[in-house]
């Protein structure tokens, strides 16, 4: 078990982090995304009874599958909200999951303590990229699993960022969508593995209504998108909404009434040394 003292400044960025996810409904934001979640998931052929820790895990959108096939399964996020109802969720259909609040850059469990660790789209948004890097190594058993699925930077979500930050001045941390850049994930993790696979995938994001209505839907459900739109005048959360509509258009393949759009990601799957 790892214990990290935090500086005041960074102790601050933390509390608005998790603000941010508490803020919109994550758990309803993400039924939409579980099917894509659910084919991650079985691309990892884990084993039942093994244990899994699902990293950043929302509501559980794929730790649930992997307690529903028989897996022990954690989930932490910094989201308590969401942890409250991945819980809820796991006791509503018996399954044999525990959900925690905790941070991914400090991890409460001893070393080796999972055969497989996952991280869907989340701890690729903590602060501090090379200690969430150490975490997922340090509590990953020898010849355990490490997967990964994180946004690229010139993908479509990627693109999206970009169009927030315009509007958002930074946080001062990384660039999140630096963990979907080949290089930069060999450079965190590359000297604690032996095997370390990365294949660009896409995440099909599909939603039945059309690009207007799904930027309402983020703006209302998903905390940073909830979170930037609140912190605008305005004139300003105006523009913004034109440019990510326009965004969402111009990828849209589902036509006039449906939006279908394919998110670039990088998968990652490594084999803790």
């Amino acid at each position: 078990m790892n214990t990290i003292a935090i500086a005041p400044e960074m102790d601050s960025l933390k509390a608005r982090l998790k603000a941010t996810w508490m803020a919109g409904d994550y758990d309803l934001f993400s039924r939409y995304m579980e099917p894509e979640a659910r084919a991650f998931y079985e691309r990892l052929d884990i084993p039942a009874r093994c244990q899994l820790l699902d990293v950043a895990c929302g509501s559980g959108q794929l730790a649930l599958w992997a307690a529903r096939d028989g897996v022990n399964v954690t989930g932490v996020d910094i989201a308590v909200n969401s942890i409250r109802r991945a819980n809820a969720r796991a006791k509503a259909e018996g399954l044999k999951a525990r959900f925690l609040e905790a941070d991914a850059e400090d991890l409460p469990f001893e070393d080796g303590s999972f055969d497989v660790v996952t991280s869907l789209i989340g701890a690729m948004f903590a602060p501090r990229p090379e200690r969430v890097a150490r975490e997922l190594l340090r509590v990953c058993s020898p010849g355990g699993t490490i997967a990964m699925a994180n946004w690229t930077p010139k993908g479509f979500v990627g693109q999206m960022f970009t169009a927030i930050s315009k509007f958002i001045a930074p946080s001062g941390m990384p660039s999140p969508v630096l963990w979907g850049e080949p290089d930069v994930v060999r450079e965190r993790l590359g000297h604690g593995v032996f095997s370390l696979t990365l294949k660009r995938s896409h995440y099909l994001m599909s939603y039945p209504f059309p690009p207007a209505e799904v930027v309402t839907f983020f703006q209302q459900y998903y905390g940073p998108m909830n979170r930037a739109f609140a912190s605008l005048d305005e004139s300003a959360a105006k523009e913004l909404r034109e440019e990510l509509e326009a965004l969402w258009s111009a990828h849209n393949r589902g036509g006039d009434e449906l939006t279908v759009v394919a998110a670039e990601y990088l998968e990652v799957i490594a084999t803790r040394a």
